[in-house]
């Protein structure tokens, strides 16, 4: 029904965002991969999809086609629903995640959240011989150190995560990193959210 939308980006945060063209305000549920993409930029352009609910109608944006093509892709799996998918595509880059199942690695979709043994066997046999290892690259986040922390945790409880448990997990993280000597400037939020989503 939408193809894309373009206009101005009027908010966003790990799990969604808005964008506002026409007047209207248009809200897309988005993956950390699409995340990255935006920056900070004022104006984009999303692909979108969008599930119709009996209760809801969701439309979800995506940086590019490829992005939007495996999230569809992962529909068609019998027990991955549009949360599960933008869960999958938030905890893997779209190449990594394309990766994983035509290698077959059920370990690593088995340690994503929801992700069982048997919805990660599904997932690999039906779409291992659809994919082709293709030229899906994603742009780096770089953001402001002062609201990283702020904005994982909204990521995460977007997400379906409780407010206090996905704290702890990205204190946990942080203490992590800082153990490793890591640079709190260097932390992007989304190796927050990754890291965070390894310990729930």
């Amino acid at each position: 029904m939408y193809y894309y939308i373009k206009g101005k980006l009027a908010e966003k945060n790990p799990a969604f965002c808005v964008v506002e063209t026409n007047g209207i305000g248009y809200l897309l549920y988005i993956s950390l991969n699409t995340y990255s993409s935006l920056e900070d930029k004022e104006l984009c352009k999303l692909f979108t999809h969008l599930v119709v609910r009996d209760d809801a109608r969701l439309l979800f944006g995506f940086h590019d086609e490829e992005e939007r093509r495996l999230f569809r892709m992962l529909l068609t799996v019998s027990g991955v629903g549009a949360t599960t998918a933008i869960l999958l595509l938030s905890s893997l880059t779209p190449l990594e995640l394309t990766n994983v199942i035509v290698s077959s690695d059920v370990a690593v979709l088995k340690s994503i959240k929801g992700i069982g043994a048997k919805t990660a066997q599904r997932i690999i046999v039906d779409l291992k011989d659809k994919l082709d290892k293709g030229e899906i690259s994603f742009e780096k986040l770089n953001s402001s150190h002062n609201t990283k922390k702020e904005e994982a945790l909204s990521g995460l409880v977007v997400l379906g995560f409780n407010k206090k448990a996905a704290e702890r997990a990205l204190n946990k993280v942080l203490n992590d990193f800082n153990e490793q000597g890591t640079e709190a400037e260097t932390i992007s939020i989304e190796q927050l959210i990754k890291e965070a989503l390894k310990v729930l």
